[in-house]
């Protein structure tokens, strides 16, 4: 059965900050805690092709794979699908932000399915999936909330 995770956070910080840092390709190195780096390798208006390498993981294998992310500004939505999906059959990603009270809620949604050859299963992918999510997601909320608190003490002026 293929794989299918939704996860969430609430940050309290304005939408324009939370869309700019998130969809800062070249930095998602310090923003995600999971990835090596980032190659941008094409864009086309508001397409972006680039590759991604993670970290060594515990038995030092270094996952790499290249993606396409389109960005929709005025719908607050991404998309994005993995052009060199490795041990997934397809891997389909959707980013949507809406502002609420006190910040902008972003919501990750993940369509996936793996090879029948791949090293681990759907439901194995789903849970480990979900588990990243939660702790990519906080970070990032932490990250975006200490800019947002650090422009602001920038703007007020001293007495």
């Amino acid at each position: 059965m293929p794989g299918h995770t939704e996860n969430e956070i609430t940050i309290a910080a304005p939408l324009d900050l939370v869309w700019d840092m998130t969809n800062d390709l070249e930095h998602w190195p310090q923003l995600f805690s999971e990835y090596a780096s980032v190659e941008v390798i094409k864009r086309e208006g508001q397409k972006t092709t680039f590759r991604l390498t993670m970290h060594p993981d515990d038995n030092g294998k270094v996952w790499s794979w290249v993606s396409e992310r389109t960005t929709d500004r005025p719908a607050r939505t991404v998309s994005a699908r993995r052009v060199e999906p490795g041990p997934f059959q397809h891997m389909d990603i959707r980013w949507e932000y809406t502002e609420v009270p006190g910040g902008t809620k972003m919501h990750w949604r993940q369509d996936f399915a793996m090879r029948p050859d791949a090293p681990v299963d759907d439901a194995w992918m789903t849970d480990n999936i979900n588990r990243n999510s939660r702790v990519q997601l906080e970070l990032i909320r932490d990250k975006i909330e200490q800019r947002d608190r650090e422009r602001r003490s920038a703007s007020v002026p001293a007495n």
